[in-house]
């Protein structure tokens, strides 16, 4: 199992953030790996109520409390990893928090040459994770996976090559074909774990359809576990089109 040799420097907690999910808890770090020659800023979302009460829990009562030790993770992949903003995961991690209240949502920060399919980030998501499971003295073993754009290329290399076992994936606006023939991709034992949800659009400006779908389609058939294509015609490259006309998509592609 490689060793990510890190250094966790907490910059600062906030307490009910002002642009994060309400009830939520935000801490804001910088995640150095590789002898801190490649340093990462880096947020953690904390969950402090439970969402809607089940069919056993009327609506007039208070939420129920979310132990930070029951929590789910979700590590969040943002696009744009060319940008010369180098702290980007905190930006795009604030605004991707919202939709999963519930959850440890862990967002780390791209730039550059230090991009989603290099070693080094995907150190340093799993050196965020240990800084969760240290912060809540609870071991992370189990995350689910959420990327767009070129973020979903992080998705795919984590699966690969992270120390943690993946449930749940999610790729939006995404082209796999970056990293080689379905098959290939889709052979490796770490692929046969968890399930894959990719959302594509039919005018995505940077990676249309025509060659987009082909790939998922063929890569569905050839990994061995639950794999789902949703295609919208009228679909669209960024983020904000999938938050505004999918948010259901996108929450029901995380299961636990």
């Amino acid at each position: 199992m490689r060793r990510s040799f890190f250094a966790v420097l907490l910059l600062g907690t906030l307490v009910m953030h002002a642009f994060a999910a309400p009830a939520s808890l935000y801490d804001s770090l910088v995640v150095s790996v590789h002898d801190a020659s490649v340093q990462s800023p880096a947020g953690i979302w904390w969950p402090s109520v439970a969402e809607a009460a089940t069919s056993k829990v009327k609506k007039s009562k208070k939420p129920l409390p979310v132990k930070r030790a029951d929590a789910s993770v979700v590590v969040w992949f943002h696009g744009g990893m060319g940008s010369s903003n180098c702290a980007k995961g905190l930006v795009a991690g604030n605004d991707f928090a919202k939709l999963y209240p519930g959850k440890i949502v862990v967002s780390v920060s791209a730039c550059r040459e230090n991009h989603w399919v290099t070693k080094a980030m995907i150190d340093a998501v799993d050196a965020a994770l240990d800084s969760v499971a240290l912060r809540r003295k609870s071991p992370v073993e189990r995350v689910s996976l959420v990327g767009v754009s070129d973020g979903s290329l992080g998705v795919l290399v984590y699966s690969l090559e992270g120390r943690r076992v993946v449930d749940d994936r999610l790729l939006m606006s995404s082209f796999g074909g970056f990293l080689g023939e379905p098959l290939a991709l889709a052979s490796p034992k770490k692929m046969q774990s968890g399930r894959f949800r990719f959302l594509q659009g039919g005018n995505d400006r940077l990676y249309p359809s025509g060659k987009t779908v082909p790939w998922i389609t063929e890569f569905c058939k050839a990994v061995q576990v639950d794999c789902e294509l949703r295609f919208d015609p009228e679909g669209e490259h960024d983020w904000a089109y999938w938050k505004d006309k999918h948010v259901d998509w996108i929450r029901e592609a995380v299961r636990k």
